[in-house]
């Protein structure tokens, strides 16, 4: 290539960067281009007291509509919630391994926030065929749960899979290859009165999103490990109370 060649492509280049990165530039300090193929995560608050809202894949801005049936065998939906602040979560009566420690951490922040009317819980099984109400009413028991805005949910099994992967974007699913049967993240979802998914930022200033609640309340953790979420939970929870 001779030399006119070189200095062709360096114009071309240079012409290139005087024009387009300026605007580069500008959108991505305009929170323009940093998009997320499942979440579309709004700005985040810069005041530490304040929660940033999730916008669940550009389209709903709120909770997902869900209508299951519970342990009692009432039917719930999500407007049973609407002003109260509440916890989501999917979870399975037989899983061996993060359930358990789901569901303690969860009657630990019941027992936090005491007899508050304004707060509930939400837990979906993804095991639908075999946690039947009654089979959910004996789980509830067992862990002494007697809370009336604590419903224990199952329903039809796609609906429930959709809602956790396509509403939430919280992983579930089968998987003969893992104890129990059954594949899922141990994360919970807070949710306001108005039925908006909230959630704290991090040290970076973006919103965490979910809550970790496979990892037991009071934890001690090795360097690089993930650390308990709970009490930031709690904490949370108190403020959208």
């Amino acid at each position: 290539m001779n030399n006119k060649s070189y200095i062709g492509i360096s114009l071309v280049i240079l012409i290139f960067g005087i024009i387009f990165i300026p605007k580069i530039i500008d959108r991505i300090t305009n929170d323009e281009v940093v998009k997320n193929d499942r979440l579309n995560i709004g700005k985040g608050l810069t005041n530490s007291d304040e929660l940033s809202y999730i916008e669940l894949y550009g389209e709903n801005k709120k909770v997902p509509d869900f209508k299951f049936v519970n342990q009692n065998g009432d039917t719930i939906s999500n407007n049973d919630y609407l002003g109260k602040v509440y916890i989501v979560e999917f979870f399975f009566t037989t899983c061996p391994s993060i359930c358990p420690i789901m569901n303690k951490n969860l009657v630990e922040v019941e027992n936090e926030l005491g007899e508050n009317k304004d707060f509930g819980i939400v837990s979906i099984t993804i095991d639908p065929n075999h946690d039947t109400p009654k089979v959910l009413k004996e789980y509830a028991e067992n862990y002494e749960i007697d809370n009336p805005n604590w419903n224990f949910l199952t329903g039809d099994k796609e609906a429930i899979y959709s809602l956790a992967n396509k509403g939430f974007g919280i992983f579930a699913n089968t998987d003969s290859t893992v104890p129990g049967g059954f594949a899922h993240s141990g994360l919970f979802a807070l949710v306001d009165r108005e039925g908006y998914v909230r959630s704290r930022l991090d040290k970076f200033g973006n919103p965490i999103i979910y809550y970790k609640g496979s990892i037991e309340r009071g934890a001690s953790v090795l360097e690089g490990e993930e650390e308990p979420q709970i009490d930031i939970l709690i904490e949370d929870l108190k403020k959208l109370l």
